[in-house]
């Protein structure tokens, strides 16, 4: 029978994070060795307690990262180096793979062992006996080494329906051989909760290691299953950031760890610290050039968003009914989604941050009708809010605009010998002075891109800091044919937010305009002016536009 949270409320969980190991098998997925340092210091500001950084055996990358880790300095987590039990036939003091754990210099490793006779005999090509051995003179080895040893079970679930006397004898064989934690693994990730359930509720626990779970999501049940391991006695959870993993992902730790510490009566040591958990999760897609699931539960984007004009009515008078906990304990926050649902209740919320409006303002009803129109001729801000708040600041008489265009002008050409290529010029008005900038580039919008830049950067440093990230395009008329009206939307970050604008136009080059100069005036007038140290910028809020490029410099 399945214990409550409330009868184990004092029980501590361990949280393992494997996002530069298992996390790395996830297609897409690739850090270098500075990504993987920087990482591994997020984790444990976060208070992560164990960190696995690979198989030092697999590359010079992995042997690298535990050199280096041996010169940082963690302040919580316990660097990890992951290997597997000995080969069949030799000692685990003479076996490559048991001396690279070693070698690594960590103060735990972590071995995993087969426990599906299946793979005893096919992959290992040896017999459960041997296996056995194998189990417990590996562990047996490194505990004799001063090491914490972790064991993980591969396969555990299959092996126990396949042989559930066998894949308890591997388990006594980790436990008697001394490993600190014997984790059963669902590599497969084939396993749903109610098996998990019955097989943890079967073993002899009090005859164990403590036990851990490591969960795949390939029935999209991950999160279930650590949870439900956690509630029949696991101990130790292992997870990545994000989710990612093999195939379809790991147990997606920014999920697992607020709901044991919002959700549950059980204790981690990262409780302390959940309001870093978007932050943590954005850093490392950042790392891996990936852009965040905006519908991930708790850290993304869409996790406290509301649409319909009736729902942010709702949240402005009890969040509480609308939204199961506040984002802002995981370091999230509330999203007003822009649509032609919204009525005077979302452009009242989204106006709160300019001051205190009701549904009777005036500017209410301007932007409530404006809104409408721009989305009639193809507008679409509730995926490009950036934009939306430039027709606020418009609309209330605060916008303050960078530049203005005179004119820009684009040619492609390709040869047989060469590769398409766009050459593009601009022209500006900054403040009263005319500015030009040059780019030659693949594609139109990049060219586009780099002209801006290349006008504007020796007035406006802080333009280095921001990069295009994605760029979307929809046909909004198709019937049209080539000209058909098109919506392009075009994100920005600085590498701690992102931003969406979108332009409509039937020259796709004019709406990605549109977009582009958007997202360069949202940042201008929200970060540069009203919060410049954010920006980077002189306490004034922006370099003054009329400024020559060696007054912009300083003395």
């Amino acid at each position: 029978m399945m214990s409550t949270a409330a009868e184990n409320g004092t029980r501590q969980v361990v949280m393992y994070d494997t996002t530069l190991r298992d996390g790395m098998q996830g297609i897409q997925v690739s850090y270098t060795l500075d990504d993987k340092i920087k990482i591994a210091h997020a984790l444990d500001e976060m208070k992560i307690d164990y960190i696995e950084g690979g198989f030092p055996l697999s590359n010079e990358k992995e042997a690298a990262f535990f050199r280096q880790m041996r010169k940082e300095n963690l302040h919580h987590a316990r660097i990890v180096a992951f290997g597997s039990t000995r080969r069949a036939g030799i000692s685990a003091s003479e076996d490559p793979m048991v001396r690279a754990l070693l070698d690594a210099e960590t103060p735990t490793v972590i071995v995993v062992g087969k426990t599906w006779k299946a793979h005893v005999e096919k992959v290992l090509k040896t017999d459960q006996e041997e296996n056995l051995r194998m189990v417990h003179d590996s562990i047996r080895f490194l505990k004799q080494q001063d090491r914490e040893v972790f064991f993980d079970l591969e396969h555990f679930f299959d092996g126990y329906k396949d042989d559930p006397a066998y894949a308890l004898q591997v388990l006594r064989a980790g436990t008697e051989a001394g490993a600190d934690c014997c984790i059963l693994c669902d590599t497969n990730g084939g396993a749903l909760p109610h098996e998990v359930a019955r097989i943890y509720e079967s073993l002899p626990k009090d005859r164990l290691a403590p036990l851990g779970g490591h969960f795949h999501n390939d029935c999209g049940v991950a999160i279930a299953n650590s949870l439900v391991a956690v509630d029949n006695g696991a101990v130790h959870i292992q997870g990545t950031v994000n989710g990612w993993g093999e195939r379809c992902g790991n147990a997606n730790l920014c999920t697992f760890i607020p709901n044991i510490v919002l959700k549950t009566g059980y204790r981690a040591n990262c409780a302390d610290h959940l309001q870093h958990l978007t932050h943590l999760s954005r850093f490392v897609a950042e790392k891996a050039n990936i852009i965040p699931d905006r519908r991930m539960p708790y850290v993304g984007d869409a996790a406290f968003s509301h649409k319909a004009g009736q729902h942010a009515d709702v949240v402005n008078k009890a969040a509480h009914l609308m939204e199961h906990i506040d984002g802002a304990l995981v370091g999230n926050e509330r999203h007003i989604v822009l649509s032609e649902l919204a009525g005077k209740s979302t452009i009242v919320e989204k106006l709160r941050e300019y001051g205190e409006f009701d549904k009777q303002a005036p500017i209410v009803n301007e932007l409530t009708s404006l809104l409408k129109l721009k989305e009639n001729e193809g507008f679409e801000y509730e995926a490009a809010e950036a934009s939306f708040d430039i027709l606020i600041r418009r609309a209330l008489g605060t916008y303050q605009p960078l530049v203005t265009l005179r004119n820009y002008h684009l040619e492609s050409y390709k040869t047989s010998e060469m590769p398409s290529k766009t050459v593009g010029r601009l022209f500006l008005d900054v403040g009263g002075r005319e500015l030009m900038g040059a780019a030659v580039c693949v594609g139109p919008v990049d060219t586009l891109d780099h002209a801006l830049r290349d006008a504007l950067e020796p007035l406006y440093p802080w333009l280095k800091k921001i990069t295009l990230t994605d760029y979307r395009v929809r046909v909004l008329n198709p019937e049209s044919g080539a000209a058909a009206k098109v919506r392009v939307f075009i994100t920005y970050t600085d590498h701690e937010k992102t931003w969406d604008t979108v332009g409509v136009h039937e020259n796709i080059v004019e709406a990605s305009w549109q977009a582009l100069i958007d997202s360069i005036e949202f940042y201008y007038n929200a970060v540069v002016i009203d919060h410049p140290t954010a920006a980077g910028s002189s306490p004034a809020g922006a370099t003054p536009a009329n400024a020559t490029p060696a007054e912009a410099a300083g003395p």
